[in-house]
């Protein structure tokens, strides 16, 4: 069911690196994701698989992770992605910018879910360096990368939690190591 898929995808930041994502794993996902909405079809996506050791290791590098974590620089060896996909923008297929940003959005959802779906999960990261990860993939000048997609199996456990109106929004890490995502509430949010 569609609602229970939605609550069960969540930005995981720690994998398990023993399970390994293929490149048909990676190219299905991105398959999903090319046939969902696009403004005015434009489809100026495309998408740079990663399902290599050593690239992963380089992508990897130029990551910034869970910026509400400022004590913490990412996960550790066996609890790395094993998987990326990094979403960008093919520049022959002109859109306006403020358009862009919605298929960016469209897709990396698309891709999550399908993700979740298989009981994998991942991480939407726009924080990354945007010279490296260019030379470190080989990209063509014509594309510009967008956000880095982090994808494996998860390797940890993160829950939502309502947050009080006014209150943080920040995720955090509990005395149990669990991720905690506050959420506002639905009455908060809406617009009579």
């Amino acid at each position: 069911m569609i609602t229970d898929l939605i609550a069960r995808n969540r930005s995981f930041r720690r994998f398990d690196a023993a399970h390994r994502i293929d490149r048909s794993t990676l190219k299905d996902f991105v398959d999903h994701a090319r046939v969902a909405a696009s403004t005015a079809n434009l489809q100026p996506l495309a998408y740079y698989l990663s399902d290599s050791e050593t690239i992963n290791a380089q992508i990897f590098d130029t990551l910034k992770w869970a910026g509400y974590l400022s004590d913490w620089d990412g996960p550790a060896p066996p609890e790395r992605p094993t998987g990326y996909i990094v979403v960008c923008h093919d520049t022959e297929v002109a859109i306006k910018p403020e358009f862009l940003w919605c298929d960016v959005g469209i897709a990396s959802q698309t891709i999550l879910l399908t993700a979740c779906e298989r009981g994998l999960g991942g991480c939407i990261i726009a924080s990354f360096d945007r010279e490296r990860v260019p030379q470190i993939i080989g990209l063509a000048e014509r594309y510009t990368p967008l956000v880095v997609i982090a994808l494996g199996k998860p390797g940890e456990r993160v829950e939502l939690t309502e947050v009080e109106t006014g209150g943080s929004i920040k995720y955090y890490r509990n005395e149990n190591d669990t991720h905690i995502v506050p959420k506002r509430k639905l009455a908060d949010i809406v617009i009579s």
